[in-house]
């Protein structure tokens, strides 16, 4: 019980944090919905938020390189408006030695 409140309070703030920054700068997210990608919305659900986020792959190569798919441009909005660096998804990472 104690682990789903705390995934039920990272949610709210995630919502929370998004909304606030598209009314701050009185904007609209597009791309959120499969079916309608022109489709813009002031009030994404974080469900809506993570599924963009479903296409990243790491790739691992037997000779120890690492590669990550690069972010789209939606994918970066987002990380801008949760205040979050894009870094994140970038490795700065030494290749492992097996």
């Amino acid at each position: 019980m104690f682990l789903l409140t705390i995934a039920l309070r990272v949610f709210t703030l995630i919502e929370f944090v998004v909304r606030e920054a598209l009314q701050k700068a009185q904007q609209v997210l597009a791309g959120l919905y499969d079916g309608n990608p022109k489709r813009a919305t002031a009030r994404p659900s974080t469900e809506q938020l993570l599924k963009t986020f479903r296409n990243l792959t790491l790739y691992s190569l037997p000779d120890s390189t690492i590669f990550v798919t690069p972010l789209s441009d939606l994918q970066r909005q987002i990380l801008s408006l949760m205040k979050l660096p894009e870094s994140l998804y970038q490795l700065h990472l030494l290749p492992c030695k097996t």
